[in-house]
């Protein structure tokens, strides 16, 4: 097989010029994409479709994939907000589509880290995301209110919070609505939403200072006990919200979920490489 690597842009209704800056990894692009099936790569807040683990991912997956920048975020345009889930959801929602339109693709795997884990389980939820066999959740809140920032706000109202992302600094200016805002966004349809043929996998740092490794083990109550799908929770002792210095293991554990699945070899329970068993 012969990989290729393309830059997409896609257009957003948000505004003219802007538009959602990602990358089509293909495994074959020879084959026609009518009916092939697609895996998505979601990035968590302040991240970039190269972050972390994704391109290493994307590079190594048995199926072609897309990898994006949420709008605001690294090369896509637009505004970003702290509570603006509902706006990565529709960006979401227009990723599909065109690569639906376009391409004929057809969604089976989800890959989310963090905020991304967030959206995707939102989508899997609706109508749109009923036929994907799988998703993997990476250090996914759950908890949407429990203290996630650390900052003050001055006089002005606000707080710019000032990160790197890929290597250039960024300001992110925060205001209290916007924690109100996130801290509303509704997790609890998983409980009776989710999909019952989606297989899920969680991956969670031990170490998680940013969502606690609790949330992981309450999508392991609540996704565990569907049938036909599967929940497997696969837990990182020493790693951090990022999974830093262990984005091998979490590109070996997806892999080899993965694999699984597709031998139909799946049951609920907690997921170590190499080793399973039931909860």
């Amino acid at each position: 097989m012969d990989r290729k690597s393309s830059k997409l842009a896609i257009s957003h209704p948000e505004g003219e010029g802007v538009s959602l800056v990602g990358v089509l990894e293909q495994l074959d692009p020879g084959l026609p994409t009518a009916g092939r099936k697609i895996a998505l790569i979601l990035h968590g807040t302040l991240g970039h479709k190269d972050y972390l683990f994704q391109k290493r991912l994307a590079l190594n997956l048995p199926l072609d994939s897309f990898r994006f920048d949420f709008r605001g975020s690294h090369e896509s345009g637009g505004h970003w907000t702290y509570g603006g889930l509902a706006q990565d959801l529709e960006d979401l929602r227009i990723v599909v589509a065109y690569l639906a339109r376009e391409y004929g693709y057809e969604v089976d795997l989800l890959i989310g880290h963090s905020r991304g884990s967030v959206v995707a389980f939102h989508w899997l939820c609706t109508s749109e995301g009923r036929r994907v066999g799988g998703m993997v959740n990476v250090s996914g809140r759950y908890r949407m209110d429990l203290p996630k920032y650390q900052g003050s706000f001055d006089d002005k109202g606000f707080y710019d919070w000032e990160v790197t992302v890929a290597r250039k600094p960024v300001v992110a200016r925060i205001y209290p609505h916007d924690l109100l805002e996130f801290s509303k966004w509704n997790t609890a349809v998983v409980w009776d939403q989710f999909p019952l043929e989606t297989d899920v996998l969680t991956i969670h740092g031990m170490a998680d200072q940013t969502v606690p490794a609790y949330d992981a083990t309450l999508y392991a109550r609540a996704l565990g006990a569907r049938t036909p799908g599967t929940h497997n929770l696969h837990l990182m002792e020493g790693a951090d919200h990022n999974l830093t210095g262990k984005h091998e293991e979490v590109v070996e554990t997806i892999l080899e979920w993965w694999s699984s699945r597709q031998r139909r070899d799946l049951r609920s329970g907690i997921w170590r490489t190499g080793v399973r068993g039931r909860l």
